[in-house]
């Protein structure tokens, strides 16, 4: 039988890389996408 309290902080890590990486993600694109834009002009 697993702990109670150690399910729960694996939760917790795992959503927090989860997070993380969506919002690294996001940052990456947007930056991806400005840096194409500015490339054109």
């Amino acid at each position: 039988m697993v702990d109670v309290i150690t399910l729960g902080i694996l939760a917790a890590v795992l959503l927090f890389f989860f997070f993380m990486y969506l919002m690294l993600r996001r940052t990456f694109l947007g930056f991806k996408e400005g840096f194409q834009q500015s490339k054109e002009k």
